[in-house]
């Protein structure tokens, strides 16, 4: 947010991403009418990102009791509000909240959540909590005998690296998905498709892929494209407009801040997937897409499973 508010009092125009636009936008005062002097941002938005979590339920025979808990943060506190996040989404679905409530980012003990979501027979647990936070929680999830049928928390398992130190109980676990190499999406700057750099990261640094990967390379496209719309580029108005009026293909898919209902806004899409135990595979854990309604034209891989606890 300091970013922000020196970019528009300095007139700087600046660009940025990986956050639900609500959590960009409101916090700083703005509003979907009016955005910002100069800063800009892209990306899905903390609607779309529950949305996927429900696709996923969706999709399995479960008795409809969500066990709900989020960081206190600007960003849980978006996820949980009553009217605006998760739980109106649950209600408005069918589904019944067993809200644990917030908790602070010091947190590692979780058993109090844990005992009441389990005397509640909850099938079903969601939420906001980083991956520091869901290794205790899934630890204690287990010793407690629960044996959730999904589990899709934002933020805890983005990356990789998160399941694998989940051993054999990160099989199931459902996330939004921001990119992955099977976007059907290429490279503005080197034309090349989102498997080929998802495969030239693998080969520069012996890691497996992540979805930062896709926005992080789509940053530098919509820069770039930012300075040709701008009919001066070294003027910060002229460059202001020049973001404003965007429209470009990138990577991640298309981003627009010249349609968007939102000021300063490029809203960008997502899908719904699961990590999925890899048979063989060089990596221990693949996330598969499970649900495309939210970006049709991303494929779908493979159908929604339940928790292999």
């Amino acid at each position: 947010m300091a970013i922000g508010e020196l970019a528009d009092t300095r007139k700087v125009p600046t660009i940025s991403s990986m956050v639900p636009w609500q959590a960009w936008l409101f916090p700083r005062g703005g509003t979907p009418d009016k955005g910002f002097p100069y800063t800009f941002h892209f990306f899905a938005g903390s609607d779309a990102v529950l949305n996927t979590f429900v696709s996923i339920f969706n999709a399995l025979d479960t008795n409809k009791k969500v066990g709900t808990l989020f960081l206190d943060n600007p960003a849980g506190q978006g996820l949980m509000h009553p009217q605006m996040g998760l739980p109106a989404l649950l209600g408005q679905t069918g589904y019944n909240e067993v809200a644990a409530g917030p908790f602070q980012i010091t947190s590692n003990d979780f058993s109090n959540q844990v005992a009441q979501f389990r005397d509640a027979e909850t099938d079903i647990l969601s939420g906001f909590m980083y991956a520091n936070h869901f290794v205790p929680f899934w630890n204690q999830v287990a010793q407690s005998g629960l044996s959730p049928k999904a589990c899709a928390m934002a933020a805890a398992f983005l990356f990789p690296s998160s399941v694998n130190a989940l051993g054999d109980r990160g099989d199931g676990l459902g996330t939004e998905v921001w990119w992955t190499p099977n976007f059907p999406f290429e490279s503005s700057v080197t034309g090349q498709s989102a498997k080929q750099l998802a495969a030239a990261w693998e080969e520069d640094t012996g890691q497996q892929w992540t979805q930062p990967l896709g926005y992080g390379h789509a940053m530098w496209e919509v820069g770039l494209a930012a300075l040709a719309n701008a009919a001066d580029p070294l003027d910060p108005d002229s460059l202001r407009e020049g973001i404003a009026t965007l429209t470009a293909d990138t990577i991640v898919g298309p981003v627009d801040f010249a349609n968007s209902p939102v000021k300063s806004t490029a809203i960008t899409g997502l899908v719904a997937g699961q990590w999925r135990k890899s048979a063989g595979g060089k990596h221990p854990y693949e996330l598969k897409i499970v649900d495309n309604e939210l970006m049709p034209q991303v494929p779908v891989e493979e159908e929604v499973v339940p928790l292999s606890l």
